[in-house]
């Protein structure tokens, strides 16, 4: 529980914990769903914008979970447990740049992998895919964070491809700067507006702009955009 209080610090003061979801919350449920090596191919080859079949299962993939985790949580009901998703899950402040309920924080602190320098979680099976969480009050032992480094450069210096990768100088060796990030996103959804948009303003209540805000780059063509995946 100490790893998730310290989001508060890691993330932004606002930003929600579990108990703020289900006031009895025992552990988040966390999960990847990989995107395909077809997919992050049409993102390789598309040069500095996404792909629009990137930009499409960004979108397909952000409403599938809306109906995946409705499953889930009534599946819990059914034995006896509460669950629910985070209001906050799906929406995003544009002056901060920053969410209120961070997924892959989450993934993190539940040992779904660890964050390379492209500012994304690296899991054991790579880091192209999405992540998302459900809150809940089931009765099972959470697991812990990783003790491995998936990230090569934060391992033993031998990468650095995704910087590379960049197309607008938002990564580089040394951190990450959101607003270059942003004016990308932003870049790619005036050309993707036939896919909607997943995330609402800060309040929730209209859409946070037209078009998808993807980019992708960084986990395309990378080391640990896929690993191996034992039979």
């Amino acid at each position: 529980m100490d790893n998730i209080l310290n989001l508060k610090e890691l993330i932004t003061q606002t930003h929600k914990l579990p108990t703020d979801v289900l006031s009895d919350a025992s552990i988040v449920i966390a999960y990847f769903i990989p995107f395909t090596k077809e997919l992050g191919n049409t993102n390789r080859i598309a040069g500095d914008i996404s792909s629009p079949e990137w930009a499409l299962a960004y979108e397909e993939t952000n409403a599938m979970f809306v109906k995946l985790n409705e499953y889930i949580i009534s599946e819990l009901r059914k034995i006896g447990y509460h669950a629910g998703i985070s209001p906050e899950a799906s929406t995003f402040d544009q002056k901060i740049l920053k969410s209120n309920w961070s997924h892959r924080h989450f993934a993190k602190v539940a040992g779904l992998g660890t964050f390379g320098i492209n500012n994304m979680l690296i899991t054991k099976i790579g880091c192209c895919g999405r992540y998302s969480t459900i809150v809940t009050n089931l009765d099972v032992k959470p697991d812990s964070p990783l003790e491995d480094e998936f990230c090569l450069y934060k391992k033993n210096k031998s990468c650095g491809i995704c910087v590379k990768h960049c197309p607008s100088g938002a990564l580089t060796l040394d951190g990450y700067d959101r607003h270059k990030c942003y004016v990308v996103l932003r870049k790619n959804a005036e050309l993707y507006t036939e896919f909607g948009s997943s995330y609402t303003n800060k309040s929730g209540d209209h859409p946070n702009s037209v078009g998808s805000e993807v980019c992708g780059k960084c986990v395309v063509n990378t080391p640990c955009t896929f690993f191996y995946r034992k039979p």
